[in-house]
């Protein structure tokens, strides 16, 4: 699965690792942050929201989100490279749940969970 147009515009490099499965990285600049210095919740949301795409997609049946939901747990500043890990945590024949962590290096920064409708 190729990224999307948005994915592009943001700064977003990603690949499928394995079936179910994904990885999203950026590097986290001046734009991306909110009035406090750190990343903005809406870009946390939608690096981890393309991760969860790309896994989600991966089986070659189109999928479309029916939920998601995202824990932000600590800061990041820009200059830091955000990693976006998807895993797959459950796959039904027309659902999937998958566990989005995003990572500045070592340090958790947001875990994401999201459903979708597999519709094949």
């Amino acid at each position: 699965m190729h990224l999307d147009p948005f994915m592009k515009h943001l700064g977003f490099e990603g690949q499928v690792t394995a079936p179910g499965e994904a990885r999203m990285t950026v590097r986290l600049r001046h734009e991306h942050l909110n009035n406090w210095g750190s990343a903005h919740g809406g870009f946390l949301f939608a690096l981890a929201d393309s991760a969860f795409a790309l896994a989600s997609n991966s089986h070659g049946t189109l999928a479309v989100s029916l939920a998601a939901h995202i824990e932000h747990l600590a800061p990041c500043a820009a200059g830091d490279t955000l990693e976006a890990v998807a895993r797959e945590m459950s796959l039904t024949r027309k659902t999937g749940v998958y566990q989005v962590e995003i990572l500045a290096g070592e340090k958790r920064v947001a875990l994401f969970t999201g459903t979708v409708y597999r519709k094949g």
